[in-house]
């Protein structure tokens, strides 16, 4: 798919890391390189790439604080070393927060996820209202399970098992929690070791639990911060 993009980082390693990538595994045309958010604030002015991948922690302005200077619909890329930003990263236009050092793996279903994104935004600029929906395949036993992402009321963890929940039913799925929370976005939150949870599914949060239909899933101290940003954005 041909896109543009910004790579927007202080560390030379990680933008030449990050340029490779996107040069042997994908059609991306890069239009800049920006060494820090200066730099990137004046090529962003008179250029208008389909998204930015952006540093969070840079001298003079922070990815975050660059993020909050940008036109409203600048698509971004977080990336990062640090985790804790997470919950913050998704009160922009973000696609997607990537974790360093960025690994073949990861950077390839980032890749998908951003080629899906710009896809489906095509899409629906040239014929509305067919509006597609946001799903995923889920390996059951040696079928292929589509999964509406809108359906899904939370993930547990259970040793090297994960338990998808939704209203209608539960599936056991072979993979570990940590490898479905670097694919997931939101409205989806990691709140604990053990679980990830839709928030739009959430019926309400008391006393460092929340209640998800008769579920009631725990918050934790390590993860409380990160969630508690994602809910204050509709706390009237």
């Amino acid at each position: 798919m041909n896109l543009s993009c910004v790579i927007i980082d202080d560390e030379p390693n990680a933008v030449n890391l990050l340029e490779i990538l996107i040069q042997q595994n994908t059609k991306w045309q890069l239009l800049a390189k920006c060494y820090d958010a200066l730099e990137a604030m004046s090529f962003l002015k008179e250029n208008k790439p389909d998204f930015i991948f952006l540093d969070i922690n840079m001298p003079q302005l922070t990815g975050m604080e660059l993020a909050g200077l940008l036109s409203k619909d600048t698509k971004i890329i977080f990336t990062t070393a640090y985790s804790e930003y997470a919950a913050e990263s998704y009160t922009f236009q973000t696609i997607d927060y990537l974790l360093k050092p960025i690994t073949l793996k990861r950077f390839l279903a980032a890749m998908q996820k951003i080629e899906a994104y710009f896809n489906s935004h095509n899409d629906n600029e040239k014929a509305l209202p067919a509006i597609e929906k946001e799903y995923f395949f889920v390996k059951s036993g040696k079928v292929l399970r589509k999964i509406l992402l809108e359906d899904i009321q939370y993930f547990e963890g259970e040793k090297e098992y994960v338990r998808l929940v939704t209203m209608a039913e539960q599936i056991l799925i072979y993979r570990r929690l940590k490898d479905i929370d670097e694919q997931l976005a939101a409205p989806f939150v990691r709140v604990h070791n053990s679980y990830i949870v839709n928030t739009k599914q959430l019926n309400k949060i008391q006393d460092n639990h929340i209640y998800i239909a008769n579920k009631q899933i725990p918050i934790s101290e390590k993860f409380k911060d990160g969630f508690m940003a994602v809910i204050q954005q509709r706390i009237f």
